[in-house]
């Protein structure tokens, strides 16, 4: 049976593992950056449509020691890389490397590609071009002392970028991320959920996604996978007709987002309609030191994203924002269960609040953590 591996963000590997098993993949090996299972390539189509907390799925197609750029190009060459595309695709290298006497990663890239275009050209007198923005084929090249990891991406554009984001405001959280907080979270479809600083809408729109049943990757254009030689049509039209018949018309959830900004609810109101999940969504503007909750539901569930204050001086400024946050939880959420990912330890302490869980979770390459707050009446 092949295995591929599900990439994802360092903290969410539990919870894309859980994923990867409820879609009735075998899991193989957790690491901090993915999870490898078995597959036929049917459920690779089905990962690529279904996993929402994964970035990409990969195929692994070498393993090899390698001590300089000869022992890297002739192991390269053990593999059949015109399998894939066609002479008139296009190719790509992508490369990293990590304590290895193999230079750096352009030397690794410029030597695994001429490996993978000399097989072309021997077979059929032609190479594929490169085209380092979409191309056909990516072949992942990682490095890491004198082994190499040779993996070609069957996803194309990570899959963190749904398609229905087309707007959004400053650091952005990306899709997969809100996904897999909510999941740390423990929410349920049935409990009230609020992200009284809900920016582009991310965290609400996963929220209202999961619980219709809406594939993450229905609203995507092309999966890498489609472009290759071996891609069955008739495979992947029924794993989408499949995922489509599991969707739920509609659902009454309790989902609110408030925003400062006014523009930015827009922005948020904006995607929920391109996600096909405005109706189960309300949206308003409000600061955070005037925040209620609603009075239409029990005590649920209040997740947010601050600012973090990277910038030289911000953190300061952020203290008030966040005493504010504080100060609206303490009076107008008793009972309620606040979940803050915090990127800034300092900022944290302004919150004056006893955290009782501490989820180490990575938001981009910033090391944060998901901080769990039980409000007391």
């Amino acid at each position: 049976m092949p295995q591929f591996v599900a990439v994802t963000s360092n903290g969410l590997t539990d919870v894309l593992a859980d994923e990867v098993a409820s879609l009735g993949f075998k899991v193989i090996e957790k690491n901090r950056s993915g999870v490898t299972f078995e597959s036929n390539w049917e459920g690779c189509y089905r990962a690529n449509l279904e996993l929402r907390t994964a970035t990409r799925i990969l195929k692994p197609v070498l393993d090899f020691p390698a001590y300089n750029g000869d022992d890297l190009y002739h192991n390269l060459q053990k593999h059949d890389f015109t399998k894939y595309i066609r002479v008139n695709q296009t190719l790509a290298v992508d490369a990293a490397v990590r304590d290895s006497s193999l230079r750096d990663q352009r030397f690794v890239a410029m030597k695994a590609k001429d490996a993978i275009v000399d097989q072309f050209r021997e077979k059929f007198g032609s190479r594929p071009d490169v085209d380092t923005s979409r191309p056909d084929l990516r072949v992942m090249v990682r490095v890491v002392k004198s082994q190499v990891n040779v993996a070609i991406d069957t996803s194309g554009e990570a899959l963190s970028y749904r398609g229905y984001r087309t707007q959004s405001g400053e650091a952005p959280l990306r899709e997969h991320l809100a996904a897999g907080l909510l999941a740390l979270s423990g929410w349920q479809e049935d409990v009230a959920l609020i992200d009284p600083m809900c920016g582009s809408g991310t965290i609400l729109i996963e929220a209202a996604m999961r619980a219709r049943k809406i594939a993450p990757g229905s609203h995507r254009k092309r999966f890498a996978f489609q472009n290759f030689l071996a891609f069955q049509p008739d495979v992947w039209d029924r794993v989408v007709t499949e995922t489509l018949s599991h969707e739920l018309a509609g659902a009454t959830l309790h989902l609110y987002g408030f925003d400062r900004s006014s523009k930015m609810v827009q922005i948020a109101q904006n995607n929920a309609v391109r996600a096909g999940v405005d109706a189960e969504i309300r949206f308003a503007t409000s600061a955070v030191d005037i925040l209620t909750a609603p009075a239409d539901c029990e005590p649920g569930v209040l997740i947010v994203n601050p600012p973090y204050g990277e910038r030289m001086g911000v953190t300061e400024e952020l203290k008030d924002v966040y005493r504010d946050l504080a100060f609206s939880l303490k009076r107008n959420f008793k009972n309620w269960t606040c979940w803050i990912l915090s990127g800034n330890e300092t900022l944290t302490g302004a919150l004056k609040l006893k955290a009782r869980r501490r989820m180490p979770v990575f938001n981009g390459n910033i090391e944060c953590r998901f901080l769990e707050y039980k409000i007391n009446a």
